[in-house]
């Protein structure tokens, strides 16, 4: 049985004659707004109705990349695309369906009135308007990944990336790498500010300089490697770059440079992509597991909906998965 939808921001917004910013701001409790006009939007909203509990609408779901609020397709990215089929396989197995929205639709305001029970949400940034409104709504959220704006009693299912991060840096500084650089994310992600704070904690603690080299999905040539390749003994002989085209820009930028891999430069590369355990050579990849993330998030979001969790909020920890191929073995012994 359906309810009828209730007022949004707008609604609110025109009652009380402020602007929608004004009723985010009230109803989250942020921003620099007087006490009177506060208070007034908030009793425009009890006394519209805003928020009010009910049973479930729809029995839906909603699934939402809000990192990037552009046009950009991220079903298209491996990781992506197999955390969407398993969100949706264990939707339907609660008996839900999943909506997924497209990554401009969290840059507009139809999060203000969209018809879900609950939302889950990847890779929230800090500010996040989405997570705003759907908080002010009282929608349910689980979170992959920490979200920007964490709040006590948040749910979100992540991996330990300070435990990855150091697995394979380890890794290539056990295959003998001396001058291992990062390629990463300059989103406001926490996986790009995790990754990275991991990083330079590693290279502090044993006096490595630390070589970060901003990702650039456009650049199939791995041209912004090529500084960074250049220059003889000072040259990174390692790099893990932690996003999904990150390994082929480094084939590329090293085939164009004259490297070879592993003899010059090892490559580790996070990505979901199976084609990579068939480039030449295969490339090393750290897996974050985004079917066990999927399907722990969904399970976990349903059961807020429902009222049948008890879970102490925070974390879900999904282990993350290095995959050791050729690209980042220890150079062969010359004879």
């Amino acid at each position: 049985m359906c309810r009828v939808p209730g007022p949004t921001l707008a609604d609110i917004a025109r009652a009380a004659e402020v602007s929608t910013a004004t009723v985010s701001h009230a109803l989250n409790g942020t921003g620099r707004i007087g006490d009177a006009t506060r208070r007034r939007v908030r009793e425009t909203a009890t006394r519209l109705g805003y928020g009010t509990p009910g049973p479930p609408r729809s029995r839906t779901l909603g699934i939402a990349v809000t990192t990037f609020p552009t046009a950009w397709n991220y079903a298209e990215i491996a990781y992506f695309s197999r955390a969407l089929t398993a969100a949706t396989s264990a939707a339907h197995a609660r008996g839900y369906a999943l909506t997924t929205l497209p990554a401009d639709r969290a840059a507009d305001d139809s999060w203000h009135s969209l018809a879900v029970d609950g939302m889950l949400i990847m890779d929230s940034p800090r500010g996040d308007p989405m997570v705003h409104a759907l908080r002010a709504r009282g929608i349910p959220l689980v979170f992959d990944g920490i979200p920007g704006d964490p709040r006590p009693g948040d749910h979100w299912v992540d991996n330990d990336h300070e435990a990855t991060t150091h697995e394979v840096l380890d890794h290539l500084a056990a295959s003998g790498a001396r001058r291992i650089a990062l390629q990463s994310g300059n989103g406001d992600e926490h996986y790009a500010r995790a990754v990275t704070a991991a990083y330079e904690r590693w290279c502090a603690e044993r006096g490595a300089p630390a070589l970060i080299v901003p990702f650039d999905v456009a650049d199939d040539q791995g041209h912004g490697f090529d500084e960074l390749l250049r220059g003889g003994q000072d040259r990174a002989d390692a790099v893990y770059a932690a996003y999904d085209p990150g390994g082929r820009q480094l084939l590329a930028a090293a085939a164009r440079l004259g490297l070879r891999v592993p003899g010059d430069l090892r490559v580790v590369c996070a990505s979901e992509d199976p084609g990579y355990a068939a480039t030449d050579p295969p490339v090393s990849t750290v897996t974050l597991d985004p079917e066990r993330t999927a399907r722990a998030a969904v399970g976990l979001l349903a059961d807020l909906v429902e009222g049948a969790t008890e879970r102490t909020a925070g974390p879900v920890v999904v282990p993350a998965a290095l995959l050791v191929r050729a690209s980042s073995l220890a150079r062969p012994a010359e004879g």
